[in-house]
């Protein structure tokens, strides 16, 4: 049995970046379900894992949990360095975490799920008005990003050079989450050059909601 236990959900897109960095590092764990529309997430028992009530949550060596996906792949780039997904210099590692904070910290936070239903139940928010809000943060955030990319010169093969990092996890993992609210990728050639190149790697196509055990 595996020392690694991921707690998340199939569609989580912040789920998807912990198995994408799980997948990467080759690492082995066990895959822990929770479906997130009936909150058994909000159960007891994993309240006591993650206060927070949210996922995905890494529980370690059943002693040790970690919470909040951009933490947990901090550290698995720091216990396990190889392969690494953050480049070597200092300025390249800021850079890497800049663009996945694009992500990270200003698109995902205002359009995840209790965000969604919170505008409807306060505000009476419909489906189309839903769409609408998550669409207007997705392509605000994206459009800073495609022009970053397109015209900083590490930008290569992948976000930063040449292999996956921790920008490209997040890139993936939210260009998945767009399609759910058919947000348009043609004005990003950039951002969709770089999915397509993330695509490719088992990898990332491994972490895909579709071929979780609890897809519906």
């Amino acid at each position: 049995m595996s020392s690694l236990k991921l707690h998340n959900y199939f569609r989580s897109s912040t789920s998807v970046r912990v198995r994408i960095a799980l997948n990467l590092k080759g690492l082995e764990y066990e895959y822990i379900p929770y479906a997130l529309l009936p909150d058994e997430h909000k159960s007891e028992t994993f309240m006591k894992l993650n206060p927070q009530g949210l996922v995905p949550a890494l529980e370690i060596e059943n002693t040790t949990v970690l919470t909040q996906s951009m933490a947990i792949i901090e550290y698995l780039e720091d216990a396990y360095p190889e392969p690494s997904i953050m480049p070597p210099d200092a300025l390249g590692k800021a850079r890497v975490r800049s663009l996945a904070q694009i992500i990270g910290c200003d698109v995902h936070p205002v359009n995840n799920l209790r965000i969604l239903r919170f505008i409807e139940s306060e505000f009476g928010a419909d489906k189309e008005a839903k769409k609408s809000w998550f669409t207007r943060w997705a392509e605000e955030g994206f459009t800073a990003l495609e022009t970053r990319l397109a015209s900083e010169p590490e930008t290569a093969d992948f976000c930063h050079g040449n292999a996956p990092s921790l920008a490209d996890i997040c890139l993936y993992a939210q260009v998945l989450n767009n399609r759910r609210f058919e947000v348009k990728s043609d004005p990003y050639p950039t951002i969709m050059r770089i999915f397509t190149a993330c695509n490719a790697l088992p990898s990332f196509q491994d972490a895909r909601p579709e071929f979780q055990t609890d897809a519906e």
